[in-house]
C-alpha cells in the first residue's frame, strides 16, 4: 500500500507546491504519488492517506466533486469539512456565531438583492480563487445584476460584499495552520483591481510575500477555526483583511487552499510531519 496520495487536478504545473510536497514526503521515508482527483484509473483504497491539495477545478462541478469525496476512504481533510466549506454560505453561519466577517449578502438563485452604495464585489458562493469574482464601482448596479444573472444561469448562487479598499494598499493576510497551529503568514496583494483575464499565474505569484503574524489577526483566525470545529484539521488557511482598524474574516479555506509551501520550509516540515503522524496512526 502506498502511504500518501497528493491530490491535484488535471493540467500542467497546476501548483508549484505539489512536487515540493511529494519530494519532501519521500525524503521523510513515505511513499507518495501525485494523483488527479477525477482520474478513473486511480484506486483510492491503495493509499493509506489521500490528501487533497490542489483540486482547483472542482467549482463548476461541485456535486461531482462531493460524490467523489464520498467514495474516497480516509480522505484528508474529511468529507464533512469539504461539504461545509465548499459553499461560502458558511460565512453567514460564522457571522451568526459571532465571528467578525466582511458584511455579506447572499443572492441565491430565484431571488434578487440590493447592492452597496460604494464599491463592491460579486462572486459565486462556490468558487476557487478569484475566478468568477468581479469588482464594481458605486452605482454600477446594472452590470452587477447582469453578473448575478449570469451566475444564476450557471446554477450558482451569488455573494455580495463591499470592496474593502484597504486591500489596495495593505493586501490580505493569510494565516496557515497545520494540525491547529499557525506556522506562517502571507500577504496577498489585491486581485480584483485588475481584469479577471489578467490574473495570470505569474501575476498571482507576484502578489505574494511572507509577512509577520499579527496577534490580533491570529485571535480572529483562531475564533473562526474554533467556531467551525476546525482546530484539529491537517491544514487550514484563514484569509483576513483589516478594515477600519479591525480584522475581518474574508474566507476560511479548509478544502484545497494553497499553503504557499515554497515560501516556508517550516511549513513544509510541519505538514510532512503531520501527514507522517496520520499515516502511522
Amino acid at each position: 500500500m502506498i502511504d500518501v496520495a497528493v491530490i491535484t487536478c488535471a493540467g500542467d504545473d497546476v501548483d508549484v507546491d505539489t512536487p515540493l510536497l511529494r519530494d519532501a514526503l519521500r525524503a521523510e521515508g513515505l511513499s507518495a504519488d501525485v494523483v488527479v482527483w477525477d482520474d478513473p484509473a486511480v484506486t483510492w483504497s491503495d493509499y493509506r492517506l489521500p490528501v487533497i491539495r490542489s483540486t482547483w477545478d472542482y467549482a463548476p462541478r461541485r456535486d461531482e466533486f462531493l460524490a467523489w469525496a464520498r467514495r474516497v476512504p480516509r480522505l484528508t481533510n474529511p468529507l464533512s469539512v469539504i461539504e461545509w466549506n465548499t459553499d461560502k454560505h458558511y460565512l453567514g453561519r460564522l457571522a451568526s456565531a459571532g465571528v467578525p466577517i466582511i458584511p455579506t449578502t447572499f443572492i441565491d438563485r430565484g431571488t434578487s438583492g440590493l447592492f452597496p452604495n460604494g464599491p463592491f464585489v460579486v462572486k459565486p458562493t462556490v468558487g476557487a480563487g478569484s475566478l468568477g469574482a468581479d469588482r464594481f464601482l458605486a452605482a454600477e448596479w446594472d452590470a452587477a445584476r447582469a453578473h448575478v444573472a449570469q451566475l444564476h444561469r450557471e446554477g450558482r448562487d451569488a455573494i455580495v460584499q463591499p470592496y474593502i479598499e484597504e486591500i489596495d494598499d495593505d493586501g490580505e493576510l493569510a494565516l496557515i495552520f497545520i494540525d491547529g497551529d499557525v506556522v506562517h503568514a502571507m500577504n496577498k496583494g489585491a486581485m480584483l483591481n485588475v481584469n479577471e483575464l489578467d490574473r495570470t499565474a505569474l501575476y498571482r505569484r507576484e502578489q505574494m510575500a511572507n509577512t509577520e503574524i499579527d496577534p490580533a489577526a491570529l485571535a480572529v483566525a483562531q475564533l473562526a477555526l474554533r467556531t467551525a470545529n476546525a482546530t484539529d484539521l491537517l491544514y487550514a488557511r484563514v484569509d483576513l483583511v483589516r478594515h477600519r482598524g479591525q480584522w475581518l474574516l474574508m474566507e476560511l479555506e479548509l478544502t484545497e487552499p494553497s499553503l504557499f509551501l515554497t515560501y516556508s520550509p517550516t511549513c513544509v516540515d510541519a505538514l510532512v510531519h503531520a501527514i507522517a503522524r496520520r499515516v502511522t496512526r
